[in-house]
């Protein structure tokens, strides 16, 4: 049997002319598709600046270069390392907090219990595709004077009261080819602080000041920068992505549909998701929790077995992983349950209503064999 991918990229023959063209164009650093790209980004976003880059992570470390002090950045454990890697190589403490079971996400209830003096923002990650409760998170950060960063590389699209992810505080995008558009590698910045904005435009490119040129051979520095660019060929893809991004989550959700209705069938083995109302979900991701941990692992051996690509994500979450322990020695018992019990299924705009039936086959199987 042809194997069934956990994630899978739509890159269109159309879409391969435009890098071509792109790249004979000869600009291949960043350049006029970059501009176009961030234009049409924060349209839709409704921030007021975008930076594209060359991965989220590159974002997130601009979030937080952008701070003028060092201390401790509150993040949930339930997340990518990258989160982590870009408050330690800023030069700051990861604070790990737990999450909300249902949502996967952290919370302003999670965030208070972790305030010190030293902290100095907040890095609520999107999970999945499903946007945090904004509205408590933001009363919070501004209640304590902290700087509010979005980690939102699984959530283009998605928003919650009715307001994308990215435009509540200093959004961070992917577009890793897992992603809900890709350009291969690539990310993007979004805020509407004009001071910001100028700042991580010189952060991404060597810290090159144009304003202090005095002659045109000049390359003048302001500031200790990194080559966080992406290059315009790139951007070219993603202008053409963005166009395409509503029709890829409308997929997204209606795959999700079907799982859901499937998995609800064996309420006893499998728990679904639920979504409020105020938000709308993206479906980077589709997960969903075994109600018996002991179930988890040998699902996914089995599935695997079957040709069926399917993940845990994430397993180990970040205060387990080894580099990571010396920041944190507690339980944090959602993220703790969730990490034993999660299943990521295969889930891409692409993936075939045959291929689905495949999926929840063999998952019937798999049940009526070793569980029922």
């Amino acid at each position: 049997m042809t194997k069934i991918s956990l994630s899978k990229p739509n890159i269109s023959k159309k879409e391969i002319n435009i890098i071509n063209k792109s790249l004979k164009s000869g600009w291949l650093t960043h350049g006029p598709n970059n501009r176009i790209f961030e234009k049409n980004f924060s349209k839709l976003i409704k921030s007021k600046y975008s930076i594209s880059m060359n991965s989220c992570t590159s974002a997130l470390e601009c979030a937080l270069k952008v701070i003028e002090k060092k201390g401790e950045v509150i993040i949930p454990s339930w997340t990518w390392v990258s989160t982590a890697n870009a408050v330690i190589n800023t030069g700051n403490v990861p604070v790990f907090a737990d999450v909300d079971t249902n949502s996967r996400n952290i919370t302003a209830e999670y965030i208070k219990k972790k305030i010190t003096k030293k902290t100095i923002a907040v890095i609520v990650v999107h999970y999945g595709g499903l946007p945090c409760q904004m509205k408590k998170i933001l009363s919070l950060t501004k209640k304590h004077k902290l700087q509010l960063i979005e980690d939102s590389a699984e959530t283009l699209g998605a928003s919650c009261d009715k307001k994308l992810t990215g435009s509540f505080g200093n959004g961070c995008f992917s577009f890793f080819p897992t992603k809900n558009i890709t350009t291969t590698e690539g990310g993007m910045f979004t805020t509407s602080n004009k001071a910001i904005f100028e700042k991580v435009k010189l952060i991404i490119a060597h810290g090159i000041n144009k304003k202090l040129k005095k002659h045109f051979w000049h390359r003048q520095s302001s500031l200790a920068g990194h080559n966080f660019r992406l290059p315009n060929h790139l951007a070219a893809l993603g202008v053409s992505q963005l166009k395409r991004l509503h029709r890829f989550n409308k997929k997204r959700r209606l795959i999700a549909k079907k799982y859901d209705k499937f998995l609800k069938s064996f309420s006893n083995i499998f728990e679904v998701q639920t979504i409020n109302k105020n938000l709308s979900h993206s479906y980077q991701m589709y997960t969903c929790l075994v109600k018996k941990s002991e179930y988890r692992n040998k699902l996914l051996y089995y599935l695997k077995s079957k040709n069926i690509e399917a993940s845990a994500h994430f397993d180990p979450p970040l205060h387990r992983q080894n580099y990571l322990k010396k920041y944190s020695n507690e339980r944090l018992e959602n993220t703790d349950n969730l990490s034993q019990k999660i299943i990521s299924l295969p889930m891409y705009p692409d993936l075939k209503d045959r291929e689905i039936q495949i999926i929840k086959k063999t998952i019937k199987q798999w049940c009526k064999k070793y569980v029922i």
